[in-house]
C-alpha cells in the first residue's frame, strides 16, 4: 500500500512515517514540498505520487494565534482538507484526516463524554476551521476517515508535557499554575498511529473519536507525568479564569471512542498506562531536550 503522510515533520506525522513504513510504502511530505492551502500544489503533488491512502496530519495548531491569523488558519484547517478530499476522490484514494475535540463546546458536564454523533459547536476560530475541514472531507471524498483526537503528545515536536518539563527544570523554585477545570485525556501520538494502522486494515469510513481511555485535568496530567519522570516540582491548580487565553477552550474534551469500539478495533489504553510507557522509553531524551 502506498501511503502519503502530509505533515510528516509534526508529532503525529513523525510517528506515522516511522510505524507505517514497516508494511507499506510511505512517503512523508511537508512544506515546502506540498502546501495544502494551495489547490494547485495539492493536485500536482498527489497526481505525481498517486497514493492509495492519504493521511493528513497537517494543521494550523497554534490555537491562540488562530484568533488573529484568521486567513492563514482557515486556509490550512478548512480549505486544505477540501483540496485534499477533492484530489483523493479524483484519484480513488482513501483519505484519513485528523481533527480535534475543539469542534465541541465542552458544555457537557464531566465526566460525560462526547460521542461521534453529538452536535459540534466550536467556541474558537481553531475549532471552527477544523469543523469546516471535517465537513469538506465528508462532502468531497466518499472513502474518508475523520479521526478526532485530543491533548496529543509525542517524543517529537512541541507539546504540553515537554513545556511543563522545561519550565520545571529551568526554574525549580518557581511555583507553576496549571488549569484544573478543563477535562480530557492525554493521547500519545504513537498509540494514535497504531490505531491508524488498524483502520488501514479495515473498511471503516466516517467520523471516529480516537483518544486515550479515562480522563484527567491538565493539572492532574502534569503531576502524573512529572512524578513518572522522577522530577521535583512546585505546582498549584488554578481555574481557567485565572489563566485567560485569547481562544476559548472547551471545559470538557472527553471523547468516547464509540465507533472504534463498536467495530472491535480500538487500540487505546488508559492515558496513565501510555504515560508510563512513554516515560520508560523516552525519559533521558526528554530530560536532555528540556535542559538544552
Amino acid at each position: 500500500m502506498k501511503i502519503v503522510i502530509i505533515g510528516a515533520g509534526g508529532q503525529l506525522g513523525s510517528d506515522c512515517c516511522n510505524l507505517l513504513s514497516a508494511n507499506n510504502q510511505t512517503i512523508g511530505c511537508d512544506l515546502p514540498r506540498i502546501d495544502i492551502g494551495s489547490k494547485a500544489s495539492v493536485d500536482a503533488y498527489l497526481n505525481e505520487t498517486r497514493p492509495d491512502v492519504i493521511v493528513n496530519c497537517a494543521a494550523y495548531t497554534a490555537v491562540d494565534a488562530c484568533e488573529t491569523e484568521l486567513d492563514l488558519s482557515w486556509k490550512i484547517n478548512a480549505e486544505g482538507p477540501k483540496f485534499l478530499a477533492q484530489a483523493a476522490e479524483e484519484l480513488g484514494s482513501r483519505l484519513i484526516h485528523i481533527s480535534t475535540d475543539y469542534v465541541f463546546d465542552g458544555t457537557k458536564p464531566a465526566p460525560q463524554a462526547y460521542i461521534e454523533t453529538d452536535t459540534p459547536n466550536p467556541l474558537s476560530q481553531y475549532g471552527r476551521g477544523k469543523l469546516a475541514g471535517e465537513q469538506a472531507v465528508a462532502k468531497y471524498c466518499a472513502n474518508h476517515v475523520i479521526l478526532r483526537t485530543a491533548w496529543l503528545y509525542s517524543a517529537y515536536g512541541k507539546n504540553f508535557l515537554k513545556t511543563i518539563l522545561k519550565l520545571v527544570l529551568g526554574n525549580p523554585e518557581r511555583q507553576l499554575k496549571v488549569v484544573d477545570d478543563q477535562h480530557g485525556a492525554l493521547t500519545w501520538s504513537l498509540t494514535l498511529t497504531q490505531q491508524i494502522n488498524r483502520i488501514l486494515r479495515s473498511d471503516l469510513t466516517g467520523i471516529m473519536h480516537a483518544t486515550s481511555e479515562e480522563h484527567s485535568t491538565w493539572y492532574g496530567a502534569a503531576c502524573y507525568f512529572l512524578d513518572a519522570m522522577g522530577v521535583s516540582y512546585s505546582m498549584r491548580p488554578c481555574t481557567t479564569a485565572e489563566y485567560p487565553t485569547p481562544a476559548h477552550r472547551p471545559a470538557n474534551s472527553i471523547l468516547e471512542n464509540k465507533v472504534l469500539k463498536d467495530a472491535g478495533i480500538a487500540t487505546f489504553v488508559s492515558w496513565q498506562e501510555d504515560i508510563d510507557k512513554f516515560v520508560a522509553g523516552n525519559r533521558e531524551q526528554l530530560l536532555a531536550e528540556a535542559r538544552s
